[in-house]
C-alpha cells in the first residue's frame, strides 16, 4: 500500500499519548525554545542588532552560560530573552508586572522579567524555566507539576514553576495559606490553582 495511503489504524502509534506525556515532550512544563540552528540564529540576531541605534552589547549568565546580547538600554530583560536570545520558555503575559508569567530568578530571587531591565541583570546569575532541569531530569516541581496535573492551557506554567522553586526556597510554603498568599502574584486564567498548590506543598513537604 502506498505511503501515503496508509490508514490510521495502520499507522505507527505513540506508546503514550496522554496529555501529561505531551505537555512533557512539547516544552509545556519543560519550557524548552524550539531555537532556529544556531548559526542562522546568530547571523539573523547580528543583522538586528545593527538596526538598532543607541544598542550596546550586554554580557547576561544565563541558566550557566555567558550570553551577549546587543540591545538598548531601555530593553527589558524579558524582551531581550524572547526577542534577542530565543528562550522563549518565559511568557510574556500583561507586560505589567501583575500576572506572573515572566518570573524569572536573579541570584535566586524571584522577578518580573518585564519589569527588570536586562543592563541590570548582568553580572548576576539568571535562571530561567529552561535552566531547571538537569538533562533529561526534571526539576521535582516540574515533576510535581504533571503529577498533579497543575496547568490547562499552559501559558501561565512556566512561571507558575519558577514561583514554586522560589516560594519553597523561602520557607514560604509550609502552609496551605501561607503558599497561597506567596504564590497570589502568579496568575492562572483558566483557574487551576488548586493543583498548582498541591504540587507546591508536595515539594515544600519534601524539601
Amino acid at each position: 500500500m502506498p505511503a501515503d495511503l496508509v490508514t490510521p489504524t495502520d499507522a505507527p502509534q505513540p506508546e503514550d499519548n496522554s496529555r501529561r506525556s505531551f505537555l512533557k515532550l512539547s516544552g509545556g512544563i519543560v519550557g524548552l525554545a524550539l531555537a532556529p540552528p544556531l548559526a542562522a540564529q546568530a547571523e539573523r540576531l547580528t543583522a538586528y542588532s545593527k538596526t538598532i541605534e543607541g544598542a550596546t552589547d550586554l554580557t547576561l549568565r544565563i541558566n550557566g552560560q555567558v550570553r551577549t546580547v546587543r540591545a538598548e538600554p531601555r530593553v527589558t530583560l524579558l524582551d531581550a530573552l524572547r526577542e534577542r536570545l530565543d528562550l522563549t520558555g518565559t511568557k510574556k503575559g500583561c507586560d505589567h508586572g501583575q500576572c506572573g508569567a515572566c518570573t524569572v530568578h536573579i541570584d535566586g530571587q524571584r522577578v518580573n522579567s518585564c519589569l527588570t531591565l536586562a543592563v541590570m541583570a548582568q553580572g548576576k546569575e539568571i535562571t530561567t524555566i529552561e535552566g531547571l532541569a538537569k538533562g533529561d531530569e526534571l526539576h521535582p516541581m516540574q515533576e510535581a507539576f504533571l503529577k498533579h496535573d497543575g496547568f490547562q492551557c499552559g501559558y501561565c506554567t512556566p512561571g507558575q514553576i519558577m514561583s514554586g522553586v522560589a516560594c519553597v526556597k523561602e520557607g514560604h510554603a509550609k502552609t496551605d495559606d501561607q503558599a497561597r498568599e506567596w504564590m497570589s502574584g502568579n496568575l492562572c486564567r483558566c483557574g487551576a490553582y488548586a493543583n498548582i498548590l498541591a504540587a507546591v506543598r508536595e515539594v515544600a513537604g519534601k524539601a
